[in-house]
């Protein structure tokens, strides 16, 4: 199949408008939606077509409220390393959407897969880890096109989740999602819009 111009416009949009939600309205999504998510994540381009990625819906309100208790005490640490203005305006970022988004998401690795048979990995294992994300990043698109926004805590303990989800010892904790219709709408991130940090351009170097 080849591509237009109505493609790639399309695929503009949602590159420009794909944020790292922090906001969600506590809606529900519905489940037939979740399903057209999943199937699009599982087409995600994978090392040897191992397809490691492993994810585990966390619905059950205990294990929700240990990774929220988690997550409290990693940020609390992390605005540590910043004086005391700094803290305030870290904290002030609201820098996950546990209590409101209505799906969870904890996608791990499975570094033990035998899908695959170790093609494409030999000498660079970590490409595993690789896959995964992308498996993610190929899901946070696929969000967008259904106007759900993707929030990644990264400011949380892989152990502690990886414990308190009572996973495989191979699965290693690469990311934990937060899904659900936006509070706000806006093509500026977070950060921009607070004043934490702008994008710059990153140049190609040429050899």
């Amino acid at each position: 199949m080849l591509m237009d111009a109505t493609h790639r416009r399309a695929l503009d949009d949602l590159l420009q408008w794909r944020r790292d939600v922090r906001h969600f309205c506590t809606d529900p999504i519905a489940p037939d939606v979740l399903a057209q998510l999943r199937a699009r994540m599982n087409r995600a381009p994978s090392v040897g077509n191992a397809r490691p990625w492993r994810v585990v819906q966390v619905e059950a309100p205990a294990l929700r409220a240990q990774i929220i208790a988690s997550f409290e005490t990693c940020n609390a640490d992390a605005a540590l390393a910043y004086d005391a203005a700094a803290q305030r305006e870290y904290l002030a970022l609201k820098l996950a959407g546990l209590r409101d988004a209505p799906v969870h998401l904890a996608v791990f690795t499975d570094v033990a897969v035998a899908e695959g048979r170790g093609l494409g990995r030999q000498t660079m294992p970590e490409t595993l880890a690789y896959s995964t994300v992308m498996a993610i990043h190929t899901l946070w698109l696929a969000a967008r096109a259904h106007n759900i926004g993707l929030g990644w805590v990264s400011i949380i303990d892989p152990q502690a989740v990886t414990a308190i989800l009572d996973v495989p010892d191979t699965w290693s904790l690469a990311g934990y999602l937060c899904l659900g219709y936006p509070a706000l709408s806006s093509d500026t991130p977070l950060l921009h819009e607070t004043g934490w940090q702008e994008n710059t351009d990153q140049p190609w170097v040429v050899k």
